[in-house]
């Protein structure tokens, strides 16, 4: 048990990390912390404008002055806080900063350059990099994949359809497939001759049978059958505009929505259309201005961020009628999509109920946002929420994928050839189930149960199959190893797994055996290529708040606990929140990452608070994973049975536990 005084300061600075937390709420009850990546967006939303003609001088000087302030010391950008120089990221930044007036004879400009010879030079950027430069003139079309716009006939069932790509990724290829078609070019005031070395550029692909393909399509995107091409540019045509959301956005994410724009002006939309200025309008809503310049988000996180600031609230102590908690869940409530999604082309006989990630996106609701939305709705007594999370768990449980697991956007979304195509040299482009969005809808269900048991046992069963050798669990969505296994391990608690099953118990000894000796944890984005990375890097709020989470949850009462709450209490800044530069959140695991800002607040409050309610034993809700749930209104309470009992009077279990071990 803690000491008296080690408490008080934790006390202490869970008050001063709540009353912070607090502040930060949006007159409608929301959260949203920015979401900071790399220059690429900045990049990128400069040659969006110059290709249609918008740019602005003003707002390229002030994207300009961000852009050379995130430039590293040899010359380069990375792609994450602390991380590599990249040459694509490097390529597209250097573009920009051309565009916006910097001499490529400057110094900061030289450097860049001469790092993007040593690598290769254009030839060696990725293939995203590579269209861009080839709407500009830099880069021949003939020597970028083939990407025919056919493709938007292919039927779901059909090997390469657009179902195949994961959300995101459909969403981009279906413009850019427009945009091959199309092949513009629209020269630019300079020639970016120093960055070209003259090398061969560098193939996706595993050639063999897929190479073949990519050579026969290139012949035919030079010669279409001319009905044909005309009759898929118009069906993929109003394929993008009738996913255009409210907000203009496409997705809520920034690659979709930029091709999107390009390929609809050249099907004839001007920059004066309805669908094109409500793109660009909604672009600005997802611009930060400060004293460091101008700065894309390539999404924003309102529902995600919100579901969190509810749960660290209460798990801190906060009634649920605290006006912070009731507001938040109010507008959580109202956020609930009721509308069908890409995901019924999987699912056509599921009826509708979750949340997504950003304001407007209710084209994808996701799992891994409704399963944190559930956890927190249900413990606040209003007026709709138990209707709203008996449609959310009834959603959830449909989009269970064949092997038990679930996946972010989509179920079995899950047909690797897709990865195999010369195209795809960057990003992930299928959406599988991952341990962290199993772990979040297990939890879910665990503590408001399916109406099939089996369901939840499956889930159960695949993240027991899911762990690795060494006890922890891979991270699709955060940082990495340390994120995995800060999501199983309540979820397995949740569950009715005991602490001393064997599987808690590796997980538990490894999340001890990575403790940095300052009592934190970290993990660098460098382990999701590198395994020598794995569960190492700088300690930070957010990754030591999931190990805290996940060892109390295992029942966990030891010095690494005490030795991690210290480390958050010290670290605490006089105005109640942490630092955390560190990149902590994973758009593609290998190659795009974000620095959720909001990760470094709601993480460690909710470790703090599940931290001193463990050490009361008067709380009848110190050693349940899932807090009682509440009725419509007050005085309405639902009990919910103990986590052991949940399923079956927990005679599940052993079975579950038994087929995950095989």
């Amino acid at each position: 048990m803690p000491g008296a005084g080690h408490v008080s300061d934790a006390g202490h600075a869970l008050g001063a990390a709540c009353e912070h937390l607090i502040g930060l709420r949006s007159p409608q009850g929301w959260w949203k912390g920015e979401l900071e990546t790399n220059v690429t967006m900045d990049a990128e939303d400069l040659l969006l404008r110059e290709f249609l003609g918008v740019r602005d001088d003003g707002d390229t000087a002030d994207a300009a002055r961000w852009i050379r302030s995130q430039q590293r010391d040899d010359g380069t950008w990375a792609n994450y806080y602390g991380g590599p120089g990249d040459l694509s990221t490097t390529v597209e930044a250097y573009t920009a900063l051309r565009l916006a007036g910097d001499p490529p004879g400057e110094p900061h400009m030289r450097a860049a350059a001469a790092f993007v010879r040593r690598g290769g030079g254009i030839g060696a950027a990725r293939v995203f990099t590579r269209i861009w430069l080839a709407l500009f003139g830099q880069w021949r079309w003939d020597d970028l994949p083939a990407l025919p716009a056919e493709m938007i006939f292919l039927p779901p069932w059909c090997p390469l359809n657009v179902y195949d790509w994961a959300c995101w990724a459909r969403q981009t290829i279906v413009p850019l497939t427009v945009v091959a078609a199309h092949r513009p070019v629209r020269p630019l005031p300079f020639d970016l001759a120093e960055l070209r070395t003259g090398r061969p550029a560098r193939r996706g692909g595993h050639g063999g049978a897929l190479g073949v393909l990519d050579r026969v399509l290139r012949r035919y995107q030079r010669h279409p059958l001319p009905g044909l091409r005309r009759a898929a540019l118009r069906r993929a045509t109003e394929w993008i505009v009738t996913r255009q959301e409210a907000d203009g956005s496409w997705g809520g994410i920034q690659p979709p929505w930029v091709y999107s724009l390009i390929a609809l002006n050249l099907s004839g939309y001007d920059v004066g259309h309805p669908v094109m200025r409500r793109g660009l309008q909604g672009l600005d809503r997802f611009t930060v201005r400060d004293e460091r310049g101008r700065r894309m988000e390539a999404c924003q996180s309102p529902v995600w961020d919100t579901a969190l600031a509810v749960t660290a609230l209460l798990d801190a102590g906060l009634p649920a009628t605290h006006p912070a908690v009731a507001e938040g869940a109010a507008w959580l409530l109202g956020e609930e999509v009721r509308c069908p999604g890409d995901w019924a082309v999987r699912r056509p006989g599921l009826p509708p109920g979750g949340w997504a990630f950003e304001f407007d996106n209710d084209g994808y609701p996701d799992t891994d946002d409704t399963a944190e939305v559930v956890l927190a709705l249900r413990r606040v007594p209003l007026e709709g929420v138990r209707p709203a999370v008996g449609r959310a768990v009834r959603w959830m449980a449909g989009m269970a994928c064949r092997d038990g697991g679930f996946a972010a956007f989509d179920a079995d979304n899950t047909r690797a050839l897709i990865r195999r195509l010369p195209f795809c040299d960057f990003g992930a482009v299928i959406d599988p189930p991952s341990a962290d969005v199993t772990a979040h809808v297990v939890e879910a269900l665990a503590c408001e149960p399916p109406a099939d048991p089996a369901v939840l046992r499956r889930g159960v069963a695949w993240l027991l199959r899911a762990q690795e050798p060494d006890g922890s669990w891979f991270g699709r969505w955060g940082a990495n190893h340390v994120y995995g296994t800060g999501a199983v391990l309540p979820a397995l608690a949740a569950a009715g797994i005991p602490p001393h099953a064997p599987a808690v118990r590796r997980a538990v000894a490894w999340l001890e055996r990575h403790q940095n000796p300052d009592g934190g944890w970290g993990e660098d984005m460098r382990s999701y290529r590198d395994p020598a990375w794995i569960g190492r890097g700088h300690s930070t709020p957010s990754q030591t708040a999931w190990a805290l989470i996940a060892l109390l949850a295992a029942g966990e009462r030891s010095p690494a606990v005490e030795a991690g709450v210290r480390r958050l209490v010290s670290d605490l800044r006089p105005d109640g929140t942490w630092d955390e530069p560190h990149y902590t959140g994973t758009g593609f695991p290998g190659d795009f990452y974000i620095n959720y800002h909001l990760y470094r607040l709601v993480f460690p409050i909710i470790a703090l608070g599940r931290y001193l309610r463990a050490g009361r034993h008067d709380d009848p809700d110190a050693v349940d994973p899932c807090p009682p749930a509440t009725g419509d209104g007050p005085g309405d309470g639902d009990p919910n049975p103990s986590a052991a009992d949940r399923l079956d009077d927990g005679k599940a279990w052993p079975t579950a536990v038994e087929e995950g071990a095989g």
